[in-house]
C-alpha cells in the first residue's frame, strides 16, 4: 500500500514539466508523420486521376476525334 501513497511524491515541478514536454514532442512528431503520409496519399491519388483525364477521348467506333 505504500507504493500507492508515494506515487508522484518524489517528482519535482521540473520533472513533470520535462516529461510533459517530452510527451508533447512525441505527439507532435507522430501527428506530423501522419499528416505527411496523408498528403502523400492525396498527391498520389491526384496524379493517378490526372493521368487518366489527360488521355484523349475516343468515341465508341475507335476513331480519333476530328477524323
Amino acid at each position: 500500500m505504500t507504493g500507492e501513497q508515494g506515487r508522484g511524491a518524489g517528482k519535482t515541478g521540473a520533472d513533470t514539466k520535462d516529461s510533459r514536454r517530452d510527451r508533447l514532442k512525441l505527439a507532435l512528431r507522430e501527428n506530423l508523420k501522419r499528416r505527411k503520409s496523408q498528403a502523400r496519399g492525396r498527391s498520389d491519388a491526384d496524379a493517378a486521376s490526372s493521368e487518366s483525364s489527360d488521355s484523349p477521348l475516343d468515341d465508341a467506333s475507335g476513331e480519333k476525334p476530328g477524323s
